[in-house]
């Protein structure tokens, strides 16, 4: 098992240790964290919806600030050959909940990966340097490649940085910011 794949495992057993008090306070902590971020400014942040199964950051308080700002939120939705598509999150886009659990658009307006300003990131563990550990198909990697160099990069993880993260692969694409439920991290 190589480095990556034994740290998922690491922190997949950890993060299904969290009660669902640990997890609702720890989202709102983290969101209430973020606007504290100095990514106001854009207008397009790609969000991702969460699977409460899961036990993922539950993203809806972020969403209820990006709506409250009056942003555009733009949610993915999962496609062949482990990729993403991108909908505007209108009043009128209809959700349906995938095979993992996660609510995704069926239609809506797209939005092209080059739109998106800011990037809100799901992931497991990250380092010191910004590196990070998703859930080992590389849906973002692969989005993260498509967006503008400028695009800002923040992830969410209820777990504080690790020292370093090994076997990086060049297509790896480190954060700008992490943020956890206590404290931000900049890169």
């Amino acid at each position: 098992m190589n480095h990556k794949a034994a740290l998922r495992k690491e922190y997949l057993k950890q993060r299904d240790l969290l009660s669902e008090d640990e997890i609702a306070q720890g989202s709102i902590d983290l969101s209430n964290r973020c606007l504290a971020l100095d990514i106001w400014g854009h207008s397009v942040y790609h969000l991702f919806l969460t699977s409460e199964k899961n036990k993922e950051v539950d993203t809806s308080y972020l969403l209820s600030i990006l709506q409250g700002k009056d942003k555009s939120s733009v949610i993915p939705k999962m496609v062949a050959n482990y990729s993403l598509e991108h909908f505007l999150l209108t009043d009128q886009t209809p959700l349906k909940e995938n095979s993992w659990g996660i609510p995704e658009p069926l239609s809506g307006i797209a939005i092209s990966p080059k739109q998106v300003e800011v990037v809100f990131v799901p992931l497991l563990i990250f380092d010191k340097q910004g590196q990070r550990v998703g859930y080992g198909k590389g849906y973002y990697d692969r989005f993260l490649a498509q967006c503008n160099s400028s695009v800002v990069k923040v992830g969410l993880s209820f777990f504080d940085p690790i020292p370093k993260i090994e076997e990086v692969q060049p297509y790896d694409i480190a954060l700008d910011y992490a943020v956890t439920p206590r404290e931000i991290y900049s890169f």
